[in-house]
């Protein structure tokens, strides 16, 4: 079964990422609040990134990696600037 991990960009600007195997549903839960937490309280929200993988393990991998990422290493992975990650990637001084 199919999977996604979609990022949505929320009303106070921040993203927020998860992983699903039905994204247009747990897309239109976001946008209801039907689970509260953390998306319910800065709506409207738009989904700006998805990636389709081949199982659900494969999108929470993903997500959980997604996670831990800069907001500038995020806003990237929007872009489509697939060539910044890796410099996004390296440690701070």
């Amino acid at each position: 079964m199919a999977a996604w991990t979609y990022i949505l960009e929320c009303a106070d600007g921040s993203y927020y990422t998860g992983a699903t195997t039905f994204l247009e549903q747990r897309e239109a839960q976001h946008h209801d609040g039907t689970f509260g937490g953390y998306t319910s309280l800065r709506r409207p929200l738009k989904l700006v990134w998805s990636e389709e993988f081949q199982t659900i393990h494969d999108a929470i991998t993903v997500e959980r990696s997604i996670k831990g990422w800069s907001r500038a290493k995020k806003l990237a992975l929007i872009e489509g600037r697939y060539d910044d990650l890796p410099l996004l990637a390296k440690k701070r001084r």
